[in-house]
């Protein structure tokens, strides 16, 4: 569910189309709303507006003008919901690959407005949920690597089990108060620039 207090920018060079957007949206009760008719500058004027949704009508765009859009799309990280007159299968897919959130073709009426806003962030929140928690996964799939191989040059150097080499990291990690995977990237690091002899 969207909350009515969403701050919304609305970009369309079009007037009598950028009216349609707005009065869907205020009749669903979004009073926080911006129209921009001139794209020049567009991303600063996003960053100056902060919005929390963007609903872009390109009516129909020369590919220049989709690019340039999808790679607004790219550097924005908002919600956007796009809406052209026309399209084909190879810009549905660039805006997919650019997060667009909602690519809505031939469908700009003023009752359709809220639940293409709604489904835009809807799915702008579960992309983004997604995309953190791979981050999340990657970085401790990394983490573990690195333990990994500090555990090996602390087996191999010092004569250790890997048990006791894990005891060493995470007790040194304690008495320093940082992370294992820290203490473990510093010893491999190190070894690294010490020479091959204490390589993994």
């Amino acid at each position: 569910m969207v909350r009515s207090s969403l701050a919304v920018l609305v970009i369309d060079e079009n007037r009598i189309r950028a009216s349609i957007i707005e009065a869907g949206l205020r009749e669903a009760g979004h009073q926080q709303v911006t129209v921009i008719h001139d794209v020049t500058g567009i991303a600063r004027r996003i960053a100056e507006i902060e919005p929390d949704v963007i609903v872009i009508d390109l009516e129909n765009p020369n590919r220049d003008m989709l690019e340039n859009m999808f790679q607004l799309s790219r550097a924005v990280k908002r919600p956007i919901a796009m809406f052209v007159d026309r399209s084909d299968q190879a810009s549905i897919e660039a805006a997919v690959d650019a997060g667009v959130s909602a690519y809505v073709v031939d469908g700009l009426r003023q009752e359709r407005v809220k639940p293409i806003l709604d489904m835009a962030v809807s799915r702008f929140n579960a992309f983004s949920r997604m995309a953190r928690e791979l981050e999340e996964a990657r970085s401790e799939l990394e983490s573990r690597k690195v333990i990994d191989r500090a555990k090996g040059i602390l087996m191999k150097s010092r004569g250790l089990s890997e048990e006791a080499a894990y005891t060493l990291l995470r007790k040194t990690a304690m008495n320093q108060n940082r992370k294992i995977s820290d203490i473990a990237q510093s010893l491999v690091t190190a070894a690294g620039l010490l020479g091959p002899a204490e390589d993994e």
